[in-house]
């Protein structure tokens, strides 16, 4: 059924399944059926809308289901993954519904009594309890119906994925071949050409040093700084973890509904309002190890538009166990160039490292036209090492990628690699070999890295697909929450 769609391909999609199927129980085949059918807000998924209301209902429900705070379900992360969530639900039943894949009444007592709740209504004699059932049933809030048609439509969605990941993908002999790509080694001399080999050969003008000054004045600004205010929530050893969590809620709440100021919250729970001078992007040097501006989430959120333009205080940020914390910014300092008197030494530093590069860089050129000229001499290179990509030695990035991407049948061969900010090396290469034996381990490593980027790549194409077929359209981008539209 599903050869007209890939064939000769595998799916590896079991973790697919650990993160969208549970979510089926929740709505069943009718949800996903008749969801949503009028209001066209956000996407169109085989003519029907998901809309920005079904977004903040269901990062409600989630953020309820893991215990977060309701600011977490409003933030606009949270909501953009939920209807990514949902968008990817809608193409599954799509294509479920589309397959006409069906589950039958023995499949479905089959699965349901492996549940352990559902496990336990079986009598000594065999029989089933259908009153306690439906009991157990109505306790959760479904009928019978509601429930058994989810457990269908996630039998479906796993007879689905089931089906696609039949098909094979020749992965042992391309992991084989690529396997030996990684163990090839060859044997690699190098000159280094540094710029600090040339710094004494520098002398730059006082005009120099002024003109790259001011062509470089970005270069010798003072960070851009602020000042903060902020408040900690913590835990009480002796205090009873829900009335703490209550506590954490109504710290989350104040700090977020009275975003002006943090003395609402800091009145209300009794808690003295902090303050931190000259904060950067990075952070500030020299505070405790524990200290709130050493969690970088809260100084990206103060650095963020809200909290910087807006004035507001940042949402509420667990730093650890039992710690909540809430800031504002108080006054920002833009960036500002500072005067040529108080950089001069950085500037003559910069200028004359440029210079020596330059000069680096040209001798290695001088030197590799004539190692071109003879690559067989080794004249003036260093000691050969072999390496390879599975065991690459110090060679690293664009080096490496450019010693193995060589022709072996036509060395010994020279390259020149620039390394901006320092200099020039010059590679010499000569042979190359296979290793006497195979590391198995690594093999099987690499095998199973190959085949998981390929069930990766498979599945976005397969997706894709489906996306094509139920003719996906974005009407409108997600936008952020305003305060209390995360349902009702």
């Amino acid at each position: 059924m599903l050869d007209s769609i890939r064939q000769h391909r595998r799916f590896m999609m079991f973790f697919v399944l650990v993160l969208i199927v549970p979510s089926f129980v929740f709505f069943g085949v009718s949800g996903y059926t008749d969801f949503f059918e009028q209001e066209t807000d956000l996407i169109k998924v085989n003519g029907k809308a998901i809309t920005a209301q079904e977004v903040d209902n269901s990062a409600k429900r989630q953020s309820e289901r893991v215990g977060a705070n309701s600011q977490i379900a409003q933030s606009l992360p949270f909501r953009q993954a939920v209807l990514d969530e949902l968008l990817q639900q809608r193409l599954l039943a799509f294509a479920v519904n589309k397959l006409q894949l069906r589950i039958s009444d023995q499949a479905l007592t089959k699965n349901l009594a492996t549940i352990p709740e559902i496990k336990s209504l079986y009598k000594p004699d065999g029989t089933f309890d259908s009153a306690r059932y439906r009991q157990l049933l109505a306790n959760a809030g479904m009928t019978i119906e509601q429930f058994e048609g989810g457990q269908r439509f996630d039998l479906m969605i796993q007879q689905f994925v089931t089906s696609a990941a039949r098909t094979e993908l020749p992965a042992p002999k391309i992991a084989n071949i690529i396997s030996a790509l990684y163990e090839s080694e060859r044997q690699v001399q190098s000159i280094q050409f540094t710029a600090a080999d040339f710094v004494s050969k520098v002398t730059p003008t006082e005009a120099e040093l002024e003109d790259f000054y001011k062509a470089n004045a970005r270069l010798f600004e003072t960070p851009e700084r602020i000042d903060i205010d902020f408040l900690v929530l913590r835990a009480d050893p002796k205090e009873d973890a829900k009335a703490f969590g209550e506590k954490a809620d109504q710290f989350a709440n104040l700090t977020y509904d009275q975003s002006d100021s943090l003395k609402p919250a800091a009145d209300k729970l009794k808690l003295s309002i902090q303050s931190v001078k000259g904060v950067s992007r990075g952070g500030k040097a020299g505070l405790p190890a524990d200290h709130p501006l050493n969690n970088q989430k809260i100084v990206q959120a103060l650095f963020g538009d809200d909290a910087l333009k807006n004035k507001r205080n940042i949402e509420a940020v667990q730093i650890s166990p039992g710690v909540f914390v809430s800031a504002r910014v108080t006054q920002l300092f833009p960036p500002e160039v500072m005067p040529f008197s108080a950089v001069a030494n950085e500037v003559k530093r910069q200028v004359t490292l440029r210079s020596a590069e330059k000069l680096a860089s040209a001798a290695a050129a001088e030197r590799f036209i004539a190692a071109e000229k003879n690559p067989s001499s080794a004249a003036g290179f260093g000691a050969p090492v072999w390496v390879s990509r599975n065991k690459p030695a110090n060679l690293v990035g664009s080096p490496l990628d450019a010693v193995m991407a060589l022709d072996p049948s036509k060395l010994p061969m020279v390259i020149s690699i620039s390394n901006p900010g320092s200099g020039t090396t010059l590679y010499r290469i000569d042979q190359v070999r296979q290793p006497p034996a195979a590391d198995a381990k690594i093999r099987q490593a690499q095998a199973q890295q190959i085949q998981a980027l390929a069930a990766q790549a498979e599945f976005v194409g397969f997706m894709s697909y489906w996306r094509d077929e139920a003719n996906v359209k974005v009407i409108n981008p997600l936008k952020q929450a305003s305060v209390g539209s995360s349902g009702g």
